[in-house]
């Protein structure tokens, strides 16, 4: 995620914050994306990560999985079973480079999952959903992958956060990037969930808080901690299925 309050600037301008699509952002964003802290990325890592405590025996599935974080994480405590899946040639390419993961990814659209219906109890969608156009779709397929007693975990860029300015992006030696997003309310998000068959556990708002404090030091932009606190900054949903799989 871009830092939280860098100046926005318009498209095109000289010095101006590029805007590129899904695909070459995440492309151009691959290299990098595991090498700096992301205060975002610790503050969803520290909530979500006690959801995964219980997954031994369990099958999971980390939809847009990037460099492989989650599955990453879900192996070393234990999951019998994860695939990571993503779109983007790149971001698996340096998610191959984990020994532990390697053999678990599968570059696919997460629109079109080759996998059988209901051979995972797990779904972890980190940081992409924002990204997906046609989310009734992708929902139709993670309702058809997920099993009678699945549960899905979404993390996403705050709405809030969204319409003050973040962005999903990054900045690298030649310029800021953003990369294309969709932003949907916490609302128009459990209601579409709810409408595919999945029930809202928790819906959760996350502030940064003090263990985040320390990567802005780092990056020398502590003097932008506080304000950036006040802000919702990640919204993170669980979800059970609510009806029954068909025969």
């Amino acid at each position: 995620m871009s830092a939280p309050n860098e100046p926005e600037s318009r498209v095109g301008a000289p010095g101006s914050t590029l805007l590129l699509g899904v695909k070459k952002g995440y492309e151009r964003w691959a290299p990098i994306y595991d090498e700096s802290p992301n205060p975002l990325l610790a503050l969803e890592e520290r909530y979500i990560a006690p959801l995964i405590n219980n997954v031994h025996g369990k099958t999971m599935l980390d939809l847009a999985c990037g460099t492989g974080r989650w599955l990453q994480k879900a192996f070393a405590k234990g999951i019998d079973c994860g695939v990571g899946v993503d779109c983007s040639q790149a971001m698996l390419q340096v998610a191959k480079k984990k020994s532990s993961i390697q053999a678990g990814l599968v570059q696919a659209d997460c629109l079109n999952l080759p996998f059988a219906s209901c051979c995972f109890d797990l779904l972890i969608c980190s940081f992409a959903l924002a990204h997906i156009a046609d989310l009734q779709k992708m929902l139709r397929e993670c309702m058809r992958v997920i099993g009678p007693a699945g549960e899905v975990i979404i993390s996403d860029l705050h709405p809030e956060a969204f319409a003050r300015g973040w962005r999903p992006g990054f900045r690298d030696a030649d310029s800021a990037v953003h990369i294309e997003a969709f932003p949907r309310s916490a609302e128009e998000i459990v209601r579409a969930f709810h409408a595919a068959g999945l029930e809202c556990v928790t819906c959760e708002s996350l502030f940064l808080g003090e263990p985040e404090r320390r990567i802005f030091v780092r990056a020398k932009k502590a003097d932008e901690f506080e304000k950036a606190s006040q802000v919702p900054a990640v919204l993170v949903c669980r979800f059970t299925r609510h009806i029954a799989v068909e025969n």
